[in-house]
């Protein structure tokens, strides 16, 4: 039997990065095929940030700081075990979809402060500067920018472009 090296696979997966549906199949032929894929298809740029699911996905990948950030609002974290992949390792691109997903997730909780939504903002915006790997782009709301942020964002190398959304109560702009 002749084994096809791993560059193949990725030429051929990379060609159907836009037909995400049967990409999707392709990871669950076997393991090895999975490996390869997983990283392709997070790395999409059109991710659905506004679907609740995706965001309990980015929930569970909260480290302790992170979370400690939620404690006092009682929030009740996702129980599903941690994901098998890091997904976060493989976004590149955070687009403002983001903030309507954490709204989306916040009011499906039954959740109604707006602290309680900028902590949840705060966490996971700081959880991708720090996982994300492969991360270039990033969209950030005003309001959840602090220390934690901050400091994440300095360290994190491969961001070549933010968005920075100022809202206030007259206008929202975009930078």
């Amino acid at each position: 039997m002749i084994t096809i090296p791993n560059e193949c696979y990725y030429i051929i997966f990379n060609n159907l990065q836009s037909d995400y549906k049967n990409l999707f199949s392709c990871a669950l032929v076997n393991r090895h095929w999975c490996r390869i894929i997983i990283p392709i298809l997070w790395s999409d740029s059109k991710l659905p940030f506004k679907d609740i699911r995706l965001i309990e996905i980015f929930i569970l990948a909260l480290n302790v700081q992170e979370q400690a950030l939620l404690i006092p609002f009682k929030i009740i974290l996702p129980s599903h075990p941690k994901p098998l992949f890091e997904y976060t390792n493989y976004i590149t691109s955070i687009n403002g979809d983001i903030y309507d997903g954490i709204r989306n997730w916040f009011h499906f909780g039954g959740y109604e402060t707006k602290w309680l939504e900028n902590s949840i903002k705060c966490s996971l915006i700081a959880m991708f500067l720090r996982t994300s790997k492969k991360l270039k782009f990033i969209c950030l709301d005003e309001l959840i920018c602090n220390q934690i942020i901050s400091e994440n964002l300095s360290e994190n190398t491969t961001i070549t472009s933010i968005n920075l959304k100022y809202i206030s109560n007259d206008f929202k702009s975009e930078f």
